[in-house]
């Protein structure tokens, strides 16, 4: 049944409830609060306390304008000799003569302490004289809304979807087994919704919040089983075209591995087995390599690729940034142009006659290994064979550019995907965010690597730091310093690249410095970080773009700006940059003070720990999975009641309940519909 079969529900609000992936009268049923508001009960304004939502009632004592950095309305109420100000910052001129000394005023909003006692910043409020208005016969739940779209007139559409299931004019289908039902003792489909939606009056706030309620689980196992079953749908739908069997032909293969100069560590050759192992097969390969800063994915990717071009096919391989995309194709070319293999290189911003050649070179096939950014799936890119794609840092591509480049795969074939991540992504998060991919990490650091010495420093500290910087570069190493921001900003109040490119230049004398950062051409960036690569560059300031895919050994000392404003995933990131060579390296992490008892706990993480595995469980437990992840695009983790760290113990029954959803392919299609609804994307790929 469509929204707009409600009363009063027209293009423009259905185009409203669009935007949320509400289409139908049962999504509207399956749009749950994120929170809930007690409005059943006054407290008194002597037993309030500071972060509380609540309601209170009192009467108005006074009201007029302050004047700071802008002009404020305060009012002022009192109860039984206890008083409350309320602060608007947006009001108009008739608002400012309703509030009159004497009227009644009932109010709901946070107490906040103010800089005259506990305040209420735009409280909800209605004015009255002599009969108070209702209270609440039940917990008023707060739900998800957009522009346009009332948390008021959200309740009164989700009343009536209720309605017409009452009426029995919708049908709610169970689509759990009864045996999971049986087991856990839950509620029936219907009694959970009504539990969430309105909950009883003596239902205790924290708990219906923050705790797994039978009617929450019950809700919880649906969603993740939906969530399990697209990304299995999604696995199918990838291996349904035949991929290109890469058979061993121990040519190029063989030869790239005598000529490294470097043997291969035992994680290595152990991923390497279970890529080749896929690799063999007609069934498509979608494999996701995790292994930390220096574990040497890239070697992997270089095997792969050979044992494409050893069996007649082309390899693309996908990097997020141009300098990644560059630090790729001097790998590639490097071991693998000696023996013969034509690597071409294809980004956004080339000069038209490069271009074309690319362009050229990938359609007749000279282009084996062709490396680039995003236009390597754009319209104008026509491959000749393609027969496997290297992703790296696959997280930073949406699902639908993922498929994009895919598609590029010769019509009725399906190609063999390997997709690479230095974000240690936790074991919990991977199974639920890419359940559609087989997973093998690299554990183990190359032999001679020495862990890195990371220290926490004062801002204050930041002459002594620089000191530090004249001595190692007179001593022959190589510095980074990473700053968050291009240019200064009086909301961040972070130093700039530019700003702290030009100072350093000042401070340090006979120190050659160098700075990159995102707004440089790809031919500026590049030749700045080749100068750095050999040498004549010895201390470079650059914003995070040298996150990933940059390595010079002798550089071994790192400092890093503002930390505390960064993820630790790129911190660790970051850090990596050095203890690339044999000598001792060293990060230095400069914080602003004051910290913050969670920037304090998040820098000390990264102090006491040097596994990228370790860091991103904490990390998780932290900020959540839609920040580790870095994305919070569609085709990725879009839970709604699930939690994954909160629920990570119910991920292997869910798998186990899933698969044996198979017999059921109907309730497949509607458990997905209920719960992953339009988000077409992620049961495409």
């Amino acid at each position: 049944m469509e929204v707009t079969q409600l009363n009063g529900v027209g293009p423009a609000v259905a185009a409203k409830l669009g935007k949320l992936g509400l289409h139908t009268v049962e999504d509207l049923l399956f749009h749950l609060p994120t929170r809930y508001q007690d409005r059943t009960r006054l407290v008194p304004l002597n037993a309030l306390s500071p972060k509380s939502a609540c309601l209170v009632e009192g009467q108005i004592t006074s009201s007029s304008l302050q004047r700071g950095r802008r002009v404020s309305l305060r009012v002022n109420i009192s109860q039984n000799g206890a008083n409350l100000g309320l602060r608007f910052v947006h009001f108009h001129a008739n608002q400012t003569k309703s509030f009159t000394n004497g009227r009644n005023i009932r109010c709901f909003g946070e107490i906040r302490p103010g800089p005259q006692g506990l305040e209420m910043v735009h409280p909800e409020y209605v004015l009255f004289d002599d009969v108070p208005p209702a209270l609440a016969d039940q917990l008023t739940p707060i739900y998800p809304t957009t522009e346009g779209l009332s948390l008021t007139r959200m309740g009164q559409l989700i009343a009536m979807a209720w309605h017409q299931l009452e009426q029995g004019s919708l049908i709610l289908n169970e689509l759990l087994p009864h045996q999971l039902i049986s087991r856990y003792q839950l509620p029936s489909l219907v009694a959970s919704l009504k539990q969430l939606h309105y909950p009883h009056l003596n239902q205790d706030l924290n708990q219906l919040q923050d705790q797994v309620t039978p009617a929450k689980l019950r809700l919880v196992l649906e969603e993740l089983i939906a969530h399990q079953l697209t990304l299995s749908r999604a696995k199918q739908r990838n291996q349904r075209l035949p991929a290109p069997v890469l058979a061993v032909k121990r040519g190029l293969e063989q030869a790239l591995i005598k000529n490294l100069p470097f043997q291969l560590t035992k994680a290595q050759q152990r991923v390497w087995q279970e890529v080749a192992s896929d690799l063999e097969t007609p069934t498509p390969m979608v494999r996701m390599v995790q292994g930390d800063v220096g574990s040497g994915k890239t070697v992997l990717a270089a095997l792969g690729a050979c044992r494409a071009i050893d069996n007649g096919c082309q390899v693309a391989v996908l990097a997020p940034t141009e300098i990644l995309a560059e630090q790729h194709l001097n790998s590639f070319r490097h071991w693998l142009e000696p023996l013969g293999v034509v690597v071409t290189f294809l980004i956004g911003k080339q000069k038209t006659q490069t271009k074309r050649q690319s362009l050229a070179a990938i359609t007749s096939g000279e282009g084996q290994i062709v490396i680039g950014t995003h236009a390597l799936f754009q319209e104008a890119v026509h491959y000749q064979h393609l027969g496997l794609v290297i992703i790296d840092e696959q997280h930073r591509f949406g699902v639908a550019q993922r498929h994009s480049l895919i598609k590029k795969a010769p019509h009725g074939s399906g190609l063999h995907q390997l997709v690479m991540t230095a974000t240690p992504i936790p074991r919990t998060l991977a199974m639920s965010a890419y359940g559609d991919l087989d997973h093998s990490v690299i554990d183990e650091l190359p032999p001679g690597r020495k862990p890195i010495n990371s220290v926490l420093i004062n801002n204050n500290k930041r002459a002594d730091v620089i000191k530090r910087i004249h001595q190692a570069c007179n001593s022959g190493q190589q510095v980074y310093w990473i700053c968050p921001l291009i240019e200064t900003s009086d909301v961040l109040q972070c130093e700039a690249a530019q700003d702290t490119a030009t100072l350093l230049t000042l401070q340090l004398d006979n120190i050659n410095v160098g700075l990159v950062h995102g707004r440089l051409t790809s031919v500026e960036k590049a030749d700045v970080m080749n100068r750095f690569k050999a040498g004549e560059i010895q201390l470079l300031v650059a914003t995070t773009v040298v996150e990933v895919g940059v390595d010079v050994p002798n550089a071994n000392l790192m400092v890093i700006d503002n930390a505390e404003r960064l993820g630790l995933a790129q911190l660790h990131q970051l850090r990596g940059r050095v203890g690339r060579g044999q000598t001792q390296s060293h990060c230095l992490f400069m914080y602003q003070a004051p910290l913050s008892t969670m920037g304090r706990q998040r820098l000390d993480i990264l102090r006491q720990s040097n596994d990228g595995f370790v860091i991103a469980e904490k990390d998780l437990q932290l900020r959540g999975p839609g920040e580790v992840l870095g994305t919070r695009q569609a085709g990725t983790i879009g839970l709604r009641i699930a939690d994954l760290m909160r629920d990570a113990h119910l991920l292997p029954e869910v798998k186990r309940i899933a698969a044996g959803y198979a017999a059921y392919p109907d309730k497949t299609s509607q458990i997905i519909l209920r719960w992953v609804g339009d988000r077409k994307a992620f049961a495409k790929v």
